[in-house]
């Protein structure tokens, strides 16, 4: 049975091996175990309450049950830019006329802003390639949502998910050489580390002071701008599935989309219900359903079948001791 269930320590090995797996770009999963073994200690402390709502990140890994295999990453960001800036492009449209003319041109621009500040974020959305079907990615993009639904108020009422822009198959990224690189005179794989590992003030000293035109950038860079990377194409569907939307925000160093949606607003959790769980040999449904436990700090999530009456979800064993429920707990339940 597959699992998600909150990442500790232990599971630095497996983190490592999903951000080596993972590629340029993926921001958060770097290709460092310090960097990796200090988040995981924050996830611990997040998961046991240690810390301040606002300073925790959620990680979570995809188990399965039987063989303690490790195929994938979700995490949850309380929130975004408080000790560190959050920065983005915006996309800005400009009109200018002249009536004497009779000529009238629009004009995009990017611009360097800092607009979400103590938003929520998911991300780190990543599985191995032969755990991308199945549902299994599924399961672990909705699981971050089930974890926002068991205690909303620890999160935003704005929630965003950055996704990774586009990289050629050779790997270099059109966005940063005929943008990003003019400003920062380093590699790409460079700036992305210290936007993990630094204050970000570099970005504020080297950053354009005015805005750039997208007509005067060349095609390349142009035809990348709010687009996805092609192994985030699924990852942007299921955003869209919850009612995440693009919100004219894209990456300042590979151009990828941000997208956003309120919290309350995300179908997952607004649809899942708190039922009180039954325990059962068998049970009878024709399709399985997403179920997660009701609290933070012991959150598990499956997706199995489950037999939803009134106020009561009955469940199968397995169901109940892969969550670590018993009967008579309440559970979250999205059919």
């Amino acid at each position: 049975m597959l699992v998600v269930r909150p990442a500790g320590p232990a599971d630095l090995d497996h983190l490592l091996e999903l951000a080596i797996l993972s590629g340029p770009g993926f921001t958060s999963l770097p290709e460092d175990p310090d960097q990796l073994a200090e988040r995981l200690e924050l996830g611990r402390d997040s998961f046991a309450g240690r810390l301040p709502p606002q300073q925790c990140w959620y990680t979570l890994m995809l188990e399965e049950s039987d063989t303690g295999d490790v195929d994938g990453v979700g995490s949850v960001k309380a929130a975004v830019g408080l000790n560190r800036p959050f920065f983005s492009f915006r996309l800005v449209n400009n009109t200018q006329s002249s009536p004497s003319l009779g000529v009238k041109l629009d004009h995009q621009t990017l611009v360097l802003v800092n607009e979400c500040t103590g938003w929520s974020e998911v991300g780190s959305l990543f599985l191995k390639a032969d755990r991308r079907k199945g549902g299994a990615g599924r399961l672990l993009s909705q699981s971050r949502y089930m974890l926002i639904g068991a205690e909303p108020t620890l999160f935003n009422e704005n929630v965003l998910a950055e996704l990774r822009g586009v990289f050629t198959p050779d790997g270099a990224c059109p966005f940063w050489d005929h943008v990003a690189h003019k400003f920062f005179p380093m590699e790409f794989d460079d700036a992305d580390r210290m936007t993990g590992s630094t204050d970000k003030q570099f970005i504020l000293d080297l950053s354009p002071r005015h805005p750039i035109y997208v007509e005067l950038l060349p095609e390349p860079a142009r035809a990348v701008i709010g687009k996805v990377h092609p192994q985030g194409v699924p990852a942007m569907a299921l955003l869209e599935s919850e009612g995440f939307r693009p919100n004219g925000l894209v990456d300042i160093f590979d151009g990828g989309p941000t997208v956003s949606c309120g919290r309350d607003n995300i179908r997952t959790v607004r649809d899942a219900r708190r039922l009180t769980a039954r325990i059962a040999d068998e049970v009878e449904a024709e399709l399985p359903a997403l179920i997660s436990t009701d609290s933070v700090a012991a959150f598990r999530a499956v997706r199995q079948k489950a037999a939803v009456e009134g106020e009561t979800v009955t469940l199968t064993r397995e169901t109940a001791e892969a969550l670590k429920v018993r009967a008579g707990d309440v559970v979250r339940v999205k059919m």
